[in-house]
């Protein structure tokens, strides 16, 4: 690499006033790359622009994944769809066109243990994240336990308003395991203040028919299930679990839980 020029410490000073961070890091690189490519002054600039912004949207990613918190990394090309015959590839394509987002609808990922319904959620909230959409991940007992010393220590309004901020929220694991009474008055609370204004992805081995036993409210569940199905797409995953592919196993079959949802 060429030496750096008296001019380039003042082209540095200035790219960093402006905040241009990685022009200010690599400038000598850039230009002489630009030099030795015998770029126009138009080419120039866009070449170094375009650089700019590629580095700020990693950054921004990069922010976005810590501050969603999932628990793996997952895309939706590592997902083997010949596994999930159950699967509608012309629904998947659809939800990744992130329509539903944009208009505050919901998705419902519904199957038995190790049938990929994280993976999924996961995959969809990356795709939201590299167009800018505000995402958060939570397992649902976790998050309701969270809302739940909120609320005991006085600070429920300020938590409440934080969780419920991000466009997208992923409520994993519905059903895993049983909520109090109180914790699921709080899951319908949420549910019912994001109610066609941000969406939620919901994954499940419980069908919707099952939801009142999983809240400890039934009353709380059926209005939950009203807001959550009322503009819903969901997914059942009826297939075998990859867990136990990979330990020469099989999970069970369950029934079309979309019947549940009143959908067929």
């Amino acid at each position: 690499m060429s030496e750096m020029r008296p001019t380039d410490e003042r082209l540095i000073c200035m790219a960093a006033r402006l905040k241009l961070t990685y022009t200010r890091d690599n400038l000598v690189h850039l230009m002489e790359t630009c030099t030795n490519s015998r770029m126009t002054p138009r080419e120039t600039f866009d070449f170094i622009f375009k650089h700019e912004i590629k580095q700020r949207d990693a950054n921004r990613i990069k922010l976005a994944q810590m501050g969603a918190h999932f628990p793996f990394q997952a895309t939706i090309d590592d997902f083997d769809m010949s596994f999930q015959p159950s699967l509608d590839p012309g629904v998947i394509r659809e939800l990744i066109t992130l329509d539903w987002v944009t208009a505050g609808e919901n998705v419902i990922f519904i199957g038995p243990s190790g049938v990929g319904k994280t993976h999924l959620s996961i995959a969809f909230g990356q795709i939201a994240l590299a167009q800018g959409i505000s995402i958060r991940f939570y397992s649902v007992i976790k998050l309701v336990e969270y809302l739940e010393k909120a609320y005991i220590a006085g600070n429920f309004e300020q938590v409440f308003k934080d969780v419920n901020r991000p466009k997208l929220l992923i409520l994993d694991e519905l059903g895993f395991m049983p909520l109090t009474p109180r914790q699921g008055q709080i899951l319908f609370q949420l549910i019912s203040a994001r109610y066609e204004r941000k969406s939620i992805i919901v994954t499940s081995n419980r069908t919707p028919s099952e939801w009142g036993t999983i809240f400890g409210d039934a009353a709380a569940a059926s209005a939950a299930l009203d807001r959550l199905i009322h503009h819903c797409t969901p997914v059942a995953i009826m297939g075998d679990s990859y867990r136990a592919r990979e330990n020469g196993e099989f999970s069970f079959q369950v029934q079309d839980p979309r019947r549940s949802c009143g959908v067929l």
